[in-house]
């Protein structure tokens, strides 16, 4: 195989990644939607309870993409919002308030996988109990498989592919959710996409 030829195999198999994990996200992200509450019509600002109604499963999806287990993503995400109440008369509006949120979520993902990398005694939950029952058993085998290998990217590859395609944000977003620069979103994302390649057995075809 020539040079060229290898360089294009690579390109397949790369946008092979990125739609197995772009199509499965979305799809958790489909799945998710209809659980969350809907907050009714009211007059007046947006208060921490409509916040919460909106945004909370979402958020907790989000960080049990990063952090594996039910129970320990409510626990982030209740901190979060522990946090945003701290912090609610220096918010300047809902968009701010949500962007705080989406950081403590991150943030809070990468202390318990510190924790953990730190505790002997930790054994990662099996692949059945990782995740709500109801979304996972509504995944196809690759979809699971896709989940599967995201969960082995090193934290941060793992943060950047999941806020981009779960939680559809841009990359200036994902910098500000994760403190990065978008320089760095964007080369995170490309080595995370060539990592899945690797492990991935049908984005090698």
């Amino acid at each position: 195989m020539s040079s060229a030829e290898s360089g294009a195999a690579g390109g397949s198999a790369d946008g092979n990644a990125t739609n197995a994990v772009e199509q499965t996200l979305r799809h958790l992200r489909t799945l998710d939607a209809p659980a969350q509450e809907q907050a009714p019509p009211r007059e007046g600002p947006l208060t921490l309870e409509d916040l919460y109604r909106q945004h909370r499963m979402r958020l907790v999806r989000l960080a049990i993409l990063l952090v594996d287990e039910p129970a320990t993503a409510e626990d982030v995400v209740q901190e979060a919002f522990t946090g945003l109440h701290r912090n609610w008369g220096k918010l300047r509006d809902a968009a701010a308030a949500v962007g705080y949120l989406r950081a403590a979520v991150v943030n809070g993902s990468r202390s318990v996988l510190r924790r953990r990398k730190t505790a002997r005694e930790y054994v990662p939950p099996h692949a059945v109990n990782a995740r709500s029952a109801e979304s996972l058993a509504m995944l196809s085998t690759e979809h699971q498989a896709v989940v599967k290998a995201l969960s082995k990217l090193p934290p941060r590859q793992r943060e950047v592919l999941v806020l981009r395609y779960y939680g559809g944000l841009s990359e200036a977003e994902i910098a500000e959710a994760t403190g990065i620069s978008k320089g760095t979103v964007k080369s995170t994302a490309s080595r995370a996409l060539e990592a899945l390649q690797r492990t991935m057995p049908d984005s090698k075809q």
